[in-house]
Formats: structure tokens, C-alpha cells, sequence
């Protein structure tokens, strides 16, 4: 068994923006693990904003080579808990190291990951939006007519317009024969009171849910915000409220249940994918609805989420349509279905 480490500049198509960040470029970390002819692929990408760096995640990993490198674990599960005490700073590295893990040991068994899992293709599967990211309202347009989608998420966080920007992208939709469904992510910029405003018209201009409407530790907001919503929302109409920063890892679950109306589960945030289907089974059996996202990654990582996709009712796996190098190949999209490779494991190999 061989731990490699492969580092790698992302460059985007758009500058992407959201609420507490903008960038051009996107630093990102393909882990590989070897064993013979078989190598698992996992990625975690840098995050200012959770302070990881691409030499943190190195470092930090090459610490636990050793452990890593044994051939005596035979699941992903065994090695996410092996390291996890040395990785519970760094659940980014940890998750590329399990994310590889998991695609090793079902190119092992000879299995796409989502049969080792003992799930099909056969059973539903949500399409993924395609994200615009937060911009002046004319950039966003152009940037949604560049790829015509049947699910936008659209990125916001500027209350003064924001509305105006819905009605402007709304309305170079409401003419197709299926206007396309939006998603919003406010990424922690509004109160309560904006919310409610918001609320019936973002029902009228097609709205699904609401990401992260405020700040991710104002749990009286949103113990209001949830109580009150309905009261603004036409007779039959529902607008989820769903946790992206309110829930990081495990033990966020079962908060959020009291607050939120789902929850998105972020891989890197959380530490993988073994700990993503554990909070997956959690959410459900609290009665909660299941987004997973992304970060702006190479096929690596969003082949990793796409075998998730008959446990979820949401999910947001863009990142690899939003980069102009991607330096792996892996499952890829027809107008928001995920298409799989007829390979084991992920699918994910890294260009040569």
C-alpha cells in the first residue's frame, strides 16, 4: 500500500462568489492510495474560510502515513477510525483519505461503490442543480443562459436586491415549456424579518428551498423563523429550510432536527463518506430531509458523491461543470442526470 499525494490549481470558468468569499482559482488535493495495480482516488479542496490549506492537509496526512500504509484494514470504515483522533482537527484530509478508501476496496471487490454499498441505479435518484454564484444580476444572467439546466441554485446574500435578482433570472425562464426550478442559498446573509418578507415571493418565482437562510449559530432565529414561515407561504405551499454551516458533522444532526426542515451535508466538512452515511441514516430516522453538496472539485470528489445519490432527496454536485482543467475524468452530466462510468469503484481516474 502506497500513499500518494497530488496537488492541483483549479481554474474556474467564473469568478465564484458567495456571501464571505470570491475566487478565480481553487487549490484542491487528490489523494491516491496504491496497492498493486488497484489505486482509490479521494479529493478535499482548501478552504480559507476553515482555515485548511493544500500544506496543511500534506502535512498532516504524512503523519499518519504509517497507519495509512499497513495493508491490515479492509474497509474504509476501519481506516476512518483508525485516524480519525490524529485527523479530528483536519476532517479535510480525512475525507479525501476515505473517500480513496472507499473507491480502493470496491475496485477490490469488483463493484461500482454504490453496488458494495448494496444499492442500484434503479432506485430514485435527484438530479443536481447548477449553481450561479452571487454576482451583479446581469453577470448571474449570463451566466445561466450559458448552460441552459433544468435546476439552478442561485447564490445570494445581498437583501437589497436579491429579489430583483430572482425576478430577473426568473423571468428569461418563465417561457420555456418547464421553467427551470430555482434553489437559494443565502450563505448566513439574511434575519429572520427579510426571510419572512421573502418568503411568498420566493414561492411565486418557483423556489424549492432555502439554504442557510441566517447565521449559522442564531438558533432563536431560526426556532422563529421556522415556527412563522408557514404563516407567509400560500395555502398548500411548503419552502424547506435546509442547514448547510448549522450542520458540519454527526453530532450537528440532531439539533437541527428542532430547527431545520433538512440538512446538506458537505464531505470535506463532515470528514467523508463514512460519516456522511451516518448522518444520512440519522437524518432520516429524525425525519429530516438530505441535501449533499459540493465544493468547487474535480471529478474526484463529485464522482465520490454521486453513489450516494439513491439515499438522498437533494443534491448539489456541480463542482466539476464549474472548472475549466479538471485533471481527473469520472461520471459526468446530461441536463442535471448523472451519467456513471461502467468502471469499479467511483469511476474517477486522473488524467495522465
Amino acid at each position: 500500500m502506497k500513499l500518494l499525494l497530488h496537488r492541483a490549481s483549479l481554474r474556474l470558468r467564473h469568478t465564484f462568489t458567495i456571501a464571505h468569499d470570491s475566487r478565480d482559482v481553487q487549490e484542491t488535493l487528490i489523494v491516491e492510495l496504491q496497492d498493486g495495480p488497484l489505486s482509490g482516488f479521494g479529493e478535499a479542496t482548501a478552504n480559507p474560510y476553515y482555515g485548511i490549506t493544500i500544506d496543511r492537509m500534506m502535512t498532516d496526512l504524512g503523519r499518519v502515513r504509517d497507519l495509512i500504509e499497513t495493508p491490515d484494514w479492509a474497509t474504509a470504515e476501519t481506516l476512518w477510525d483508525r485516524l480519525h483522533e490524529a485527523l479530528a482537527t483536519n476532517p479535510f484530509a480525512q475525507c479525501a483519505i476515505d473517500e480513496a478508501a472507499h473507491d480502493l476496496v470496491a475496485k477490490r471487490a469488483r463493484k461500482p461503490l454504490y453496488a458494495h454499498w448494496g444499492l442500484n441505479l434503479d432506485m430514485p435518484r435527484p438530479l443536481t442543480n447548477f449553481t450561479i454564484g452571487l454576482d451583479t444580476p446581469d453577470v448571474m444572467l449570463a451566466k445561466m443562459q450559458e448552460l441552459p439546466w433544468p435546476l439552478y441554485k442561485i447564490k445570494l446574500g445581498r437583501p437589497d436586491t436579491d429579489l430583483d435578482t430572482l425576478r430577473l433570472l426568473r423571468k428569461h425562464t418563465a417561457a420555456e415549456r418547464s421553467p427551470a426550478k430555482f434553489r437559494v442559498d443565502a450563505n448566513c446573509g439574511w434575519t429572520v424579518d427579510q426571510t419572512l418578507a421573502f418568503a411568498p415571493e420566493l414561492v411565486a418565482l418557483g423556489v424549492e428551498l432555502i439554504e442557510q437562510p441566517l447565521p449559522a449559530d442564531d438558533w432563536d432565529g431560526m426556532a422563529r423563523l421556522r415556527r412563522e414561515l408557514p404563516q407567509q407561504l400560500p395555502a398548500g405551499a411548503t419552502l424547506p429550510l435546509m442547514a448547510d454551516e448549522s450542520c458540519i458533522t454527526e453530532t450537528d444532526v440532531a439539533r437541527c432536527a428542532d430547527y431545520f426542515d433538512g440538512i446538506n451535508i458537505k464531505l470535506t466538512k463532515c470528514g467523508g463518506l463514512t460519516p456522511a452515511r451516518r448522518m444520512i441514516a440519522d437524518a432520516r430516522q429524525r425525519g429530516l430531509r438530505v441535501m449533499v453538496g459540493c465544493m468547487t472539485e474535480s471529478s474526484v470528489g463529485i464522482s465520490a458523491i454521486a453513489h450516494l445519490l439513491p439515499l438522498l432527496d437533494f443534491v448539489d454536485m456541480d463542482g466539476s461543470l464549474l472548472i475549466t482543467n479538471d485533471p481527473a475524468t469520472g461520471v459526468t452530466f446530461n441536463f442535471g442526470t448523472v451519467q456513471y462510468v461502467n468502471a469499479n469503484g467511483t469511476g474517477a481516474v486522473l488524467r495522465v
